[in-house]
């Protein structure tokens, strides 16, 4: 990597980006300090110790393998003061009524949660119970007992993951579920069923040097902002970098790294082309530049011929798409989907990036698989500055479906089947169910059908992560039992219930004895010790909630659950249950990690399907339909950490939280002045906002979320993953006020 400086690649000449809008990375440092005053020394050794909760791009202590650099995100500072913060005093919950009014903020702003509560039916709020009483009533009430599970991504490690999806199959259901069904999912499906491995094929290494990185509805800036140092080397080494989407995200056009001398000075342009396109026409865009692929001879033939198949029935397909239908879809033009297919064809490697723009749709897999088949048309998988990543949003997500912690595949990733749920019966001594179980949304639709009488939900909150909180609301009050595992309360928390609400304390990942590991989004499964530091409360790690829940419903079963070996145990038996987890039984020292897989998977065009091949799939396009005069509105994240609202403005826009981003064209067109008042109405309900004009796609809004929920459709999911639609197609009209 050439340490010398580039002024072509500067964002501005001004020192800092004095008066340029953009986050204060400095500020953020200072408000970290302050954020932790008290647990200053813990908080020090968590950041230099332990493994990065945040995003998963897996820091070990504030250094990764990318390169020899410091790292440290603006994410991870906010996190700071969850894991150091004191307990709550647990009279704030005795009566609910002031608590409900608060912010998630303000909940969060209380305290740890420092005991087991439990507030009974009509009670107005919490009381202080021992762990036997919390355990013993929750174990009789799910004797019997319809039953779904759900773990947050919220640093949950994989010992976690492992350990509580075993306790619910022990229990008698796969219906255990956790965050990456709403988020990753349709990738997960996708690239199953093309090139029979479920995560990124190759590693952050291959970003620098590459020719081409393609970023298609993802933004790290916001949400990865480790990986803008990466690009920060990748444009020093002459890569090219392209980004796809509704919005021409601030962010990724130019960014202060702040960690890095001359980025942090004089900021980087990221983005060389921007390519717009509307809310869900992705697949009309990518289908048009594999046209212009095939068109102009452009495809690899030797790779397409040699470690492919399905290419033929695809062709065929995609020459019966006209470009005036691909071109309505994706809101651009036939020359532009034929610029960006030159930039492929010219280039001998290249990456491709997406996130949660491609998945969160009602045809999130079919987005992916158009992803796919432009890789494989062009040769881009199993070799050095080449590869497939749906990049990670969250520490835990990536380990959460491998662990099995899904209601639609065991450990490993296998499918739920009656051979499979035989294996794992054989295995762990007790029957497992040998049929699907409840997804996350599928739990929320039982509860509300009165067809679900028990929910433990570790972190996580429905109430601003679904679609529809009013639904979700009517669907926790229908519940005979909700079980809260959690470091901090939380609005789900709070919500009415036909029986009763129990909460129990959880650890954080650095307060485990043992250590425990996460796995990254280029598949590195790293440890993270227990760090030295104050404890609270009577917190447990959520591994042992799950198994001791279990092994006091079902006691004839306890000694098959429990782990009196605590995590070195859990990852002993990881290791016999997911065979490409070979080496996490031997992780445990700080920085320790093992990438399974090695640097890619498909090495030299291998697949991991049956017959060692890669799959092309005929991706038809969707039939969207806006109505005159409406508008199709997404949901953005904004300074946030999933549904953690940090701040209220965003540092890289301006927008703040009511902010309802416009075209300028559209905005002209209506005569809507920047701050106008206007009210949006979606299939659920209503959203009031005020007008910003923002670099977006003619006939596209976006608004933040959660706050958007209100306007989304609850029963909108993909046919396969069933992954909501954080999409609606809305009208738009301007206040009275």
């Amino acid at each position: 990597m050439s340490k010398r400086l580039d002024p072509r690649n500067w964002a501005s000449w001004k020192p800092f980006g004095i008066g340029e809008r953009k986050p204060n990375n400095y500020l953020e440092l200072w408000k970290a300090f302050r954020s932790v005053k008290g647990n200053r020394r813990y908080a020090w050794r968590i950041l230099n110790q332990g493994t990065c909760d945040g995003c998963a791009l897996g820091t070990r202590g504030m250094r990764d393998w990318t390169m020899d650099e410091i790292h440290l995100c603006n994410i991870r500072l906010r996190l700071l003061k969850l894991n150091t913060m004191p307990a709550m005093d647990p009279a704030a919950l005795a009566d609910v009524s002031g608590a409900a009014r608060m912010s998630s903020a303000q909940l969060r702003d209380l305290g740890r949660l420092p005991y087991p509560m439990l507030r009974r039916r009509g009670e107005p709020g919490f009381t202080r119970i021992g762990w036997d009483q919390a355990l013993d009533l929750a174990a009789e009430r799910l004797r019997s007992a319809r039953l779904g599970a759900y773990l947050t991504s919220r640093g949950v490690p994989n010992e976690n993951y492992f350990a509580a999806q075993k306790a619910v199959r022990a229990l008698g259901t796969n219906s255990v579920d956790n965050a990456a069904r709403i988020c990753h999912s349709p990738s997960t499906v996708a690239l199953k069923q093309t090139i029979g491995a479920a995560a990124t094929t190759c590693s952050y290494t291959d970003w620098i040097g590459s020719d081409l990185i393609v970023f298609i509805g993802s933004n790290p800036s916001n949400n990865q902002p480790v990986a803008m140092k990466y690009l920060y080397h990748a444009k020093k080494a002459g890569t090219r970098i392209v980004m796809l989407n509704a919005y021409r995200e601030p962010g990724m056009d130019r960014y202060w790294v702040p960690s890095n001398a001359e980025s942090a000075l004089f900021g980087t342009k990221i983005t060389d082309e921007f390519f717009a396109v509307n809310i869900g026409g992705d697949i009309g865009f990518l289908n048009g530049v594999l046209k212009h692929l095939i068109e102009r001879d452009l495809v690899d033939k030797a790779f397409i011929e040699d470690h492919t198949a399905g290419f033929e029935d695809v062709r065929r397909a995609i020459a019966e798409q006209t470009w005036e239908e691909l071109e309505a879809l994706s809101g651009s033009t036939r020359g532009r989907m034929g610029e960006l297919a030159e930039m492929l064809g010219a280039a001998r490697s290249a990456v491709l990036v997406w996130s949660m723009g491609i998945t969160q749709h009602t045809y999130g897999e079919r987005n992916v698989r158009a992803i796919v088949n432009l890789a494989l048309a062009r040769g881009f998988v199993g070799r050095d500055k080449c590869g497939l990543m749906p990049i990670r949003g969250h520490s835990g997500v990536q380990g959460g479906a491998e662990m099995g912690a899904y209601a639609t595949g065991l450990p490993g990733g296998l499918p739920v089947t009656a051979a499979n749920a035989e294996r794992f019966s054989k295995s762990w001594g007790f029957e497992v169910p040998e049929k699907p179980g409840l997804t996350a949304t599928d739990m929320i639709d039982a509860a509300h059908a009165g067809e679900l009488d028990v929910l433990i939900s570790s972190g996580g909150n429905f109430l601003e992560v679904l679609p529809d909180p009013k639904y979700c609301r009517e669907a926790l009050a229908r519940l005979k039992l909700r079980v809260h595992i959690d470091i901090v309360p939380s609005s789900q928390m709070l919500a009415d219930c036909d029986g009763d609400v129990l909460l129990l304390p959880a650890q954080t990942r650095y307060e485990m004895e043992g250590g425990v590991t996460e796995t990254s989004t280029e598949r590195r499964i790293i440890f993270s010790p227990e760090v030295k530091g104050p404890r609270v409360g009577e917190a447990w790690p959520e591994w042992k909630i799950f198994t001791e829940l279990a092994a006091r419903t079902r006691p004839e079963l306890a000694d098959m659950i429990r782990y009196p070996g605590g995590t070195p145990q859990i990852r002993r038996e990881i290791e016999e249950a997911v065979p490409f987890y070979a080496g996490i039984a031997a992780l445990k020292e700080f920085g320790d990690n093992v990438q399974y897989g090695g640097r890619h998977l498909c090495q030299d065009g291998r697949f991991p399907t049956p017959d060692g091949l890669g799959r092309f799939t005929v991706v038809d396009p969707p039939a969207l339909e806006r109505p005159d005069g409406s508008f199709t509105v997404a949901t953005r994240r904004g300074k946030q950490f999933n549904s953690m609202i940090h701040e209220r403005r965003d540092g890289f826009n301006g927008a703040t939280r009511d902010a309802v981003l416009m075209s300028p064209y559209d905005a002209d067109r209506l005569d809507l002045p920047d701050g106008t008042e206007v009210e949006l109405t979606g299939p659920a309900g209503q959203f009031t906002g005020r007008v910003m004009r923002a670099p977006l796609t003619p006939g596209n809004l976006q608004i933040h979320w959660p706050e958007g929920n209100v306007l989304l459709d609850v029963s909108r999911r993909s046919p396969a993953a069933r992954i909501p639609d954080y999409n609606a197609v809305v009208t738009l009209k301007r206040t009275s006020s």
